[in-house]
């Protein structure tokens, strides 16, 4: 594959480049802003569903160990469901569609879904027998081993035995997600990205509905009232799945019993899917230390959590709308030899994530108490219970520009079918997370904010190790340009934060933090006035990203 001569290449009268690549970029922004759309819903919507949780459990009792017992197959699901297997799938089946036709990818698709609904079956089977031992190992602390109250254990003697019992209720989770996250993939590698997007909406409706039913339910069965939840967990996990088969059966999907080990798709698939499950799993691994720490200290898992669902918000609005938008590009574009498209695709992508999540980063910590106040200070959810996740905000913010801009990054790289790279780039910050963590919390005795703080500096050394081992495995990759857009948006976010703490405390000290209005004030006010800098700012910078995002919400 050689790049395209530049003599054949029309340049746009503003000197953007290719004609054809500017209007890609476009096409690629669009996509990303209905995905975005749709996330955004689907996070709201988880955001409801956490307060809810929160208001409902006390931290350090039932509420850690829901907490706990869903990471456990929510962790599988980021690795295997929506993690290394989506993206494994989106390249191959992007490939076979452009060099082998449409009934190829149908065959492919069929006998790779009956595949995972195997092994995920197994999986799932394994996890309901193996239950005890694999909470022994994630959670280790002694914070696990409290009683619970005798009037609310309802037969479980501790908080250990409680998290594994709902751990064997929600792993049937797995296989369900994973169904849901391949269907993604189909439609995504069709250009359909509102339904799928939309479906993690979905599964939070479904979870919340069946979930205050069951909550309402147990107790009457004997059982204790957060099992109710985790039966919502697994209907969600279902209508997730339900809800994208009328669009899979509209572009001319038809389900069919095949299975089989030898075609050459599916075993592309699972040679992509070994090494990049490692390769892509830093974010999950992290947790999972974050996890283990975290049960050292009652109430740790669940502000860690609290800190993670806000933090989440803006990686789903921007990280993966872009990511979703981004691979199907850049495989196609590979695939068809085109690099100079490639680089073009992967440089405005790498872009556009880092003017929207660098202020996103300064606002979280800038606001940190006032946006948990308002949403989760509520029920029997403290004013103690908002300062600890706050602070836990503020440290996971650090973070938030690697943790969307590696999924650029790692998509270049399976478009590529190189999954060696990310692996190493992957462990190695893997490694300085533990250590770090260990440093923080064993060797300088910090709390729960030292795991959020050594989780945002692996997360970024990740990316940076990535970004750097992909320019000397592709070549130019623009980063130039990219460096650039990066300077203008910290400095417009520099400008933007003080603006936004002192509306913050304006309106705290005009009219007080006391009740739910007055919070739900404080914060519109200071998110704002923060906008209104940056985007006045952006636009004296000449931030070109935002000014296309401008112009493409006028036209619409």
């Amino acid at each position: 594959m050689t790049d395209a001569p530049k003599s054949a290449l029309k340049e746009s009268p503003e000197g953007a480049g290719p004609l054809g690549l500017r209007t890609e970029r476009v096409g690629l922004t669009k996509s990303a802003g209905v995905v975005s759309a749709a996330v955004m819903t689907s996070r709201v919507l988880g955001l409801v569903r956490e307060v809810v949780l929160a208001s409902l459990f006390p931290t350090g009792l039932a509420l850690d160990a829901f907490n706990a017992a869903f990471r456990i197959p929510n962790m599988l699901r980021d690795l295997f469901g929506e993690g290394a297997l989506s993206k494994a799938f989106i390249t191959t089946f992007t490939e076979t569609g452009v060099r082998e036709g449409e009934e190829a990818t149908w065959r492919l698709a069929n006998r790779f879904v009956n595949l995972l609904v195997l092994v995920t079956g197994v999986v799932a089977l394994l996890g309901i027998v193996f239950a005890p031992a694999i909470v022994a190992v994630m959670l280790p602390g002694e914070g696990f081993d409290v009683p619970l109250p005798a009037g609310q254990s309802y037969g479980f003697a501790t908080k250990r035995d409680l998290t594994v019992f709902l751990t064997r209720v929600m792993f049937p989770f797995l296989p369900l997600v994973s169904l849901a996250a391949v269907s993604m993939g189909i439609l995504n590698s069709r250009k359909r990205f509102g339904i799928p997007a939309l479906s993690s909406a979905f599964f939070n409706v479904g979870s919340l509905v069946v979930g205050v039913a069951g909550y309402l339910a147990a107790p009457s069965a004997g059982m204790h009232p957060v099992c109710g939840m985790a039966v919502g967990v697994l209907a969600g996990g279902l209508v997730q799945w339900l809800v994208q088969v009328p669009s899979l059966r509209a572009i001319g999907y038809r389900w069919k019993p095949e299975l089989s080990l030898s075609d050459p798709g599916v075993r592309r698939i699972g040679k992509l899917i070994g090494p990049a499950t490692i390769g892509i799993a830093a974010v999950q691994v992290n947790v999972f230390v974050n996890t283990l720490f975290a049960s050292l200290g009652t109430g740790w898992l669940s502000w860690l959590n609290v800190a993670f669902r806000l933090m989440y918000l803006p990686i789903g609005i921007f990280g993966v709308a872009i990511s979703t938008a981004n691979l199907p590009a850049l495989a196609a574009h590979l695939a068809a030899g085109d690099r100079a498209s490639f680089r073009d695709v992967f440089g405005h992508s790498l872009r556009l994530m880092l003017v929207l999540t660098i202020p996103s980063s300064v606002g979280l910590a800038v606001l940190s108490r006032p946006i948990i106040s308002l949403i989760y200070e509520h029920g029997v959810f403290s004013a103690h219970d908002s300062e600890m996740a706050a602070a836990a905000l503020a440290c996971y913010a650090a973070g938030l520009c690697g943790y969307s801009a590696i999924k650029i990054v790692t998509d270049a790289f399976y478009a590529l079918g190189n999954t060696t790279t990310p692996l190493i780039a992957s462990v190695l910050s893997i490694a300085l997370n533990v250590a770090l963590s260990t440093l923080f919390v064993a060797g300088l005795g910090w709390d729960h904010r030292g795991l959020a703080l050594a989780t945002s500096i692996a997360v970024t050394v990740n990316f940076g190790i990535a970004c750097f081992a992909l320019r000397r495995r592709f070549g130019p990759l623009g980063l130039r340009s990219v460096g650039v857009a990066t300077a203008k948006s910290l400095a417009a976010s520099a400008l933007m934060a003080p603006c936004a703490w002192l509306a913050a405390e304006a309106v705290a000290q005009a009219f007080g933090r006391v009740s739910t209005t007055m919070r739900a004030a404080q914060v519109l006010a200071s998110i704002a006035a923060g906008v209104a800098v940056y985007g006045a700012a952006a636009w004296i910078l000449r931030i070109h990203e935002l000014r296309e995002i401008v112009s493409l919400r006028r036209r619409a």
